[in-house]
């Protein structure tokens, strides 16, 4: 279903007259349909441009999933209890549960899980006077086991990773607007720029304190480098090129989750410098080849235009020409002598406060945020009932890892046919009510096949529990990896250039408080984690409802002003012409009534002031006067 855009209606002339000169219709502002086929459309230079917005997807895919392996907890081996303690036996047993190799452990007797938050005895592996700490996740040695972050120090892993979630978010909002008031390149440099010296910076901390404090603007950065470059993406593609060259950047993303795994394996056991530093450095290295994009990658031709920067938008203009050999010399369609007409106008910015004095547009971003936020915040809750019950709420293994990225692939795999198919509302539509069936059949099922059936055999109960929760977690992860993504890119689409950085800055800090939720999880130990999930599926009913309001922008050129994301409405239901199909007929003629005439109207008003006046004299007066006065209007009113 195409959006509804109010289109210009010819009306036919007055007084059956003609206008010998009308002004001809503006070129600038309809850029897709005017400005870009004018300089070759999507030709070589924008596909160059977009192919260097592609390779650092792949640098960000690293830096956003290294928390699962600088931070991931180790399995931990009780060597020597404390003094005078006789409920020790001396037993070879891992503190986590997990084998730890030969080396000699001991158990103690009132938690014999072994887990290191089991009640009732205390912390295993705290109430030792010597522990061994081994990771499980490619690296030797992280920042948990450099600085000992296990058992009184271990909230102190939990703020380094709220560290660089935080620093993202606040990264989104400020960088978004900063980029709709100076420019996306600006905001792009300072970004690498930053990145690195912040970056190559945690590689050097001394303590967990300046691990966290540098991971926080290392996220700031980086949310600056992703929103600049999906900003600038979205902007240099025509509508039929929109959606594939996204999807491309999201597969290079999930390619640096996937080889994350080998990259931290091949930083293992190195001489002069400990695994997790190599690492942090490994990482943030190749953003020193976008060093040459000051030089190399231009400003956003859609911003320049929409900013009245006409001067740098002519020059531009003139370089993409000259680079997809078009000549602008004999170009037909007046965009050069329009733009030389309004060189003389000074730039004009705008700030994302005034989406706030809009009717339509804010509703429709607030909607895409609140989807975002369901989308990320949910896929936590998925993610948690997939992994072993057994496992340590904090320990992620290779298998959920590598699960993870699969299903990022396998979605980002649907996403392509689904939207191609239903279009951006209908496949967010379809994603959204997948996601809710799956979170509500994992919290109500799961529960009714516990209570009414197979009550004798707990064995088998457990088991098919376990199975349908596995599969339901699957789905659910798959379709609101599909939510989030898709909730990003449309909102790039429906909001317009002005404040394009604001508004996706706005979504991007929405899904960074839902994926905020899994850390906070971890630090109250999953306690609330049903109730969380609770609030989430609420939410999927609250988004499914929401998301019929949003308008359908595939195909669409992109909104430039607030006026033109203003008017970028749903289409209604039914074509011009037929809402007259909604009106009942009635029995009765009505065919007798009209309207009252223009020209009448005067006297039905004066009619009825001449009945006010009447009230107002004496009664004989009235007598004699008033039916001659009434008399007279209602033989001018044909009575």
């Amino acid at each position: 279903m195409a959006a509804g855009r109010p289109q210009a209606q010819d009306h036919p002339p007055e007084n059956g007259f003609t206008p010998l000169d009308q002004p001809a219709p503006r070129l600038l502002p309809h850029i897709d349909a005017s400005v870009l086929p004018s300089l070759g459309g999507f030709g070589r230079h924008q596909k160059q441009l977009v192919v260097l917005t592609w390779i650092p997807a792949l640098f960000i895919g690293f830096s956003q999933f290294s928390d699962y392996f600088l931070l991931a907890q180790p399995n931990g081996t009780c060597l020597q209890p404390l003094a005078n303690d006789s409920k020790w036996t001396a037993e070879s047993y891992p503190a986590t549960g997990v084998g730890t190799g030969d080396v000699p452990a001991l158990q103690f007797q009132v938690n014999g899980t072994g887990d290191e938050d089991g009640d009732g005895g205390g912390d295993v592996l705290c109430a030792c006077k010597e522990r061994t700490l081994e990771l499980h996740t490619g690296l030797s040695q992280n920042v948990v086991t450099k600085w000992n972050l296990v058992c009184d120090s271990a909230w102190k892993v939990h703020i380094a990773k709220f560290s660089l979630l935080v620093g993202s978010i606040f990264g989104y909002l400020v960088m978004g607007i900063m980029a709709d008031w100076f420019g996306r390149h600006p905001v792009l440099i300072v970004s690498v720029l930053f990145m690195l010296v912040f970056g190559l910076s945690v590689a050097f901390s001394v303590n967990v304190t300046m691990f966290s404090t540098l991971r926080f603007f290392e996220g700031f950065c980086l949310a600056g480098l992703a929103l600049s470059l999906y900003v600038l993406r979205v902007e240099l593609c025509l509508p039929a090129w929109r959606f594939s060259m996204t999807m491309v950047a999201s597969f290079l993303m999930v390619a640096g989750q996937l080889l994350m795994p080998g990259v931290a394996a091949l930083c293992r056991n190195w001489p002069d410098r400990d695994d997790w530093q190599l690492l942090q450095i490994v990482i943030i290295s190749p953003f020193v080849l976008m060093l040459p994009y000051v030089w190399i990658f231009p400003e956003s031709l859609r911003w320049l235009l929409t900013t009245q920067h006409y001067r740098r938008s002519k020059d531009m203009m003139l370089r993409i020409a000259r680079r997809n050999q078009v000549d602008m010399t004999s170009e037909p369609s007046r965009v050069l002598s329009e733009l030389e007409q309004e060189l003389h106008k000074k730039p004009q910015r705008t700030c994302i406060v005034k989406m706030m004095s809009t009717r339509n547009l804010w509703k429709n971003i607030v909607v895409l945020c609140v989807n975002s936020l369901t989308g990320y915040g949910i896929h936590h809750c998925f993610a948690r009932s997939m992994m072993d019950p057994e496992a340590q709420p904090t320990a992620l293994c290779h298998t959920d890892y590598y699960t993870m990225a699969g299903i990022a692939v396998a979605t980002c795999v649907a996403l392509c046919p689904m939207v191609g198919l239903m279009g951006r509302r209908g496949g967010l539509l379809t994603f959204m009510i997948i996601t809710a069936l799956a979170s509500l059949l994992q919290l109500g099922l799961l529960n009714l096949i516990g209570k009414y059936s197979l009550r004798y055999d707990t064995v088998l109960r457990d088991s098919l529990k376990r199975k349908f929760s596995v599969a339901f977690s699957i789905i659910g992860m798959f379709s609101s990896h599909a939510v989030s993504t898709l909730s990003i890119f449309f909102c790039a689409e429906i909001t317009p250039t002005v404040i394009r950085g604001g508004g996706l800055g706005l979504v991007l800090a929405s899904a960074g408080f839902g994926m905020l939720t899994a850390p906070i999880m971890e630090l109250h130990n999953q306690k609330g984690y049903f109730l969380h999930h609770v609030i989430f599926a609420c939410c999927t009913l609250l988004c499914i409802i929401c998301l019929l309001l949003l308008p359908e922008p595939r195909g669409q050129p992109l909104p430039e002003t607030l006026a033109d994301g203003e008017t970028f409405t749903r289409q209604t239901l039914l074509h011009p012409g037929e809402q007259h199909l909604l009106l009942a007929k009635g029995d009765r003629d009505y065919s007798r009534v009209h309207d009252t005439p223009l020209h009448l109207s005067a006297t039905g008003g004066a009619t009825v002031a001449a009945a006010t006046a009447l009230a107002a004299v004496p009664a004989s007066y009235s007598l004699a006067t008033g039916g001659e006065v009434i008399g007279n209007h209602a033989m001018a009113n044909g009575v």
